[in-house]
């Protein structure tokens, strides 16, 4: 008898992975969730998952767009692909560090490796005309108005803050590395790539690329990595055991099956957040539809989830 083929997971870890509530963020905390991170990777692989990772970069970009404020006097801000590419490399950096600590003191020879990946989106998706997503620090109304005229940025007030900038935040329609990806997937590497729903590109017409303002949504950017690297499961982490429809209310009910005709009538009623729960309703939905299958749960509850104790499975 042949061995048996080992189940091949794209995790997609939330916000709380890396980053806590009202924490400065600084190289210490990060490094320490990464470093319980790990622990519940390595208790993943040792039941015979094959593990792809991606992650967010929300604050971790909030912080360097906040950096770029505070020293545009004396230099130069960079656009925000440069910002989410340098965000994505250093959460990588750390995750790929980590992962290989934790492996060697387990005696694992599995090898982590984090790739810088480009996405591409379309130059006439919808979202370009509409910008939506609310990035940086927030502005008072004079400066907002000058930003408006020096930059060209969109701003909107955000009732007892602010004005704060809003960016396009198109679909994924490619990866540019995705073929390098699924080879050292499928050569057994785990491989961290995507992060923060990518650096947003687009393809001129001569072919070459160019970078974009824009935030691409993660949960989305990993339901199209998952199909493209051929990944079983999508397990997407977030910082609640469960999907839940009334959440935060006397009659809260946790969902243990989702499927994907009730998933459209609770996103198209508004029962999920769309700066929260939504998205990822939104992305395992994708992906089931495709033909894979999808999970949504903690960090903590990922190996029960997996083994059907808990979490909320997305169905076809």
């Amino acid at each position: 008898m042949g061995k048996k083929a080992r189940k091949k997971v794209l995790l997609a870890l939330g916000g709380n992975a890396l980053l806590r509530a009202n924490e400065k963020g600084t190289d210490l905390e990060q490094l320490g969730h990464i470093r319980e991170t790990c622990k519940y990777f390595l208790k993943l692989l040792e039941k015979g998952y094959d593990l792809a990772i991606t992650h967010g970069n929300g604050p971790q970009v909030g912080a360097i767009l906040l950096q770029n404020e505070m020293a545009k006097a004396k230099l130069p801000s960079m656009p925000l692909d440069l910002c989410g590419a340098k965000s994505q490399g250093f959460i990588g950096y750390m995750l790929a560090r980590e992962l290989f600590n934790a492996l060697k003191q387990a005696g694992c020879k599995k090898e982590a490796v984090c790739l810088v990946t480009q996405v591409l989106v379309d130059p006439k998706d919808r979202a370009f005309q509409n910008p939506a997503k609310p990035i940086g620090p927030f502005y008072s109304e004079l400066e907002a108005k000058k930003l408006e005229v020096e930059k060209g940025w969109q701003l909107v007030l955000q009732t007892g803050k602010g004005f704060r900038r809003v960016v396009p935040s198109p679909e994924p329609i490619g990866i540019v590395e995705a073929k390098t990806i699924k080879e050292l997937f499928l050569k057994g590497r785990i491989v961290i790539a995507c992060g923060g729903g990518g650096i947003p590109v687009v393809q001129k017409a001569d072919g070459s690329l160019v970078g974009v303002e824009a935030v691409i949504d993660k949960d989305h950017t990993a339901a199209f990595l998952a199909q493209e690297i051929g990944a079983d499961l999508l397990v997407i982490l977030t910082d609640v055991e469960q999907v839940a429809i009334n959440f935060g209310k006397n009659n809260q009910q946790n969902l243990n099956r989702l499927s994907v005709e009730e998933a459209e009538k609770y996103l198209l009623s508004g029962e999920f957040g769309k700066g929260s729960m939504g998205p990822k309703v939104e992305a395992a939905r994708h992906f089931v539809l495709k033909g894979g299958s999808a999970m949504i749960t903690s960090l903590e509850k990922c190996l029960e989830a997996l083994e059907g104790k808990t979490g909320t499975l997305i169905y076809k």
